[in-house]
């Protein structure tokens, strides 16, 4: 259980070091063609290729995919008080978390009568997607709806698969939260089908396209995202989950190992990955963790994650070059558990949403820590970020130049363009000086 990465005595370069990380073995260039085959499927067919997609992968087949009104509200009625509460608490936390992340907007004065205004603007429309597949995830409901709500997003649908268990219903606690949220738009569909009707829009289900995609997912629709890019923005190809903890040989193994299982709980192909400059430490982790994996309910499903390839303890000779191969790896959760966590943090680069201490457990952060757990996965945090307000915001500079403004810049103007060799745009300055040609 786990497999050991001996980095003691050696200094990798950066490059070697991104080709010692762990992955697991699952590539989303190999399921691009299924899944753009799917979308090219929802873009002909419409609501008949969702239903039929729906009755292949979700083995059921909704009665319709746009979810009522009716069966929103009567999920919301049904909620157990104490889930609701639960919700209702995430949602306060979230929100005012999220609110942090809108950027205040500027007012730039670079000369009299010369203003360079900085505003951001939401876009109109947006597709959230929930997983449905070995968890139904209501928490990931309240991740993706209130930044947009925060961002002031006007149109929001949601998706979610059909569920057998269900009669073809989207998971009724899916439904509960998002009428909670007051989302209306609804539809009972899941996987690449459903990022291609977000894309693309769906006439005959009056699912019109939306300009941002965002939520996790399997393979499949981490490559619908990849293919469907350039028609609408998308938040991160996210994937299989993963956990990195670095932790010295003051941290509490127990508290280690069960985190790592928390993260192997969700997927067999989730990587849990522990650096350490302790071997001794890895091996009371070690330890921890045959109990934990063992006494839990979904021993087999986390056994298989922390056996797999994408799994493993990294041993090093000090923190320094812990930090170093957590940069290579991207971790969509790092947690840093060691007696000096700033001294570590000041080196980390890459990582989704990072857990200080040994208080602040991933799962913390999944549900009621006010951060958001839609994150980069499988080392996309070396280059993307985390799902915030900011996702749904659009950066928009706002240029003000009254006539003396514009002539004093002029001659600037008239030289870069003629050094360009683009003469027009000098004289659509000097046209208003005049220059009438």
């Amino acid at each position: 259980m786990l497999r050991t990465i001996d980095l003691r005595g050696t200094r990798p370069t950066p490059s070697e070091l991104l080709a010692l990380v762990p992955r697991a073995a699952t590539d989303v260039a190999a399921a691009l063609e299924p899944a753009r085959a799917l979308i090219d499927d929802v873009r002909a067919r419409g609501e008949a290729a969702l239903l039929d997609q729906a009755e292949r992968f979700d083995r059921v087949r909704p009665s319709a995919v746009r979810v009522g009104a009716g069966e929103l509200a009567a999920a919301r009625d049904a909620l157990r008080p104490d889930v609701r509460r639960a919700v209702e608490s995430t949602v306060e936390r979230v929100r005012a978390a999220s609110a942090a992340q809108v950027p205040a907007p500027e007012r730039t004065v670079l000369a009299t009568g010369a203003v360079v205004e900085q505003r951001w603007q939401p876009v109109g429309r947006v597709g959230l997607y929930v997983p449905g597949g070995k968890a139904v995830y209501p928490s990931s409901v309240v991740m993706n709806v209130v930044p947009a709500q925060v961002a002031g997003v006007r149109s929001i649908a949601l998706a979610s698969p059909a569920q057998a268990a269900h009669a073809g219903r989207i998971h009724p606690t899916i439904a509960g939260v998002a009428a909670l949220l007051g989302i209306d738009e609804v539809y009972a569909m899941g996987g690449a089908g459903a990022i291609g009707a977000f894309a693309y829009g769906v006439p005959d289900l009056g699912l019109d396209p939306v300009q941002r995609v965002t939520g996790p997912g399997n393979v499949f629709v981490a490559a619908a995202k990849r293919v469907v890019q350039g028609v609408t923005g998308i938040d991160a190809e996210a994937g299989p989950t993963d956990i990195l903890v670095i932790a010295d040989d003051g941290a509490d193994a127990d508290f280690v190992a069960s985190d790592l299982v928390s993260q192997a709980e969700h997927d067999e192909l989730a990587a849990a990955v522990l650096v350490t400059d302790s071997a001794a430490f890895a091996e009371r982790v070690l330890e921890r963790l045959v109990v934990r994996a063992t006494e839990t309910r979904h021993s087999e499903r986390i056994r298989a994650a922390l056996d797999g390839a994408q799994s493993a303890v990294v041993l090093v000779d000090d923190l320094e070059q812990a930090a170093d191969f957590a940069n290579a790896f991207g971790a969509e959760h790092l947690e840093i558990q060691v007696r000096d966590a700033d001294a570590v943090l000041e080196r980390i680069e890459n990582a989704g949403a990072i857990f200080i201490g040994p208080y602040s457990p991933v799962s913390l952060g999944d549900y009621a820590a006010g951060s958001n757990h839609v994150l980069p996965t499988g080392g996309q945090s070396r280059h993307a970020a985390g799902l915030s307000a900011a996702t749904f915001l659009r950066p928009q500079q706002v240029v003000r130049y009254d006539e003396g403004a514009l002539r004093e810049v002029a001659p600037v103007i008239a030289t870069l363009s003629e050094e360009e060799d683009l003469p027009a745009h000098g004289e659509a300055v000097s046209a208003r000086f005049g220059d009438r040609r």
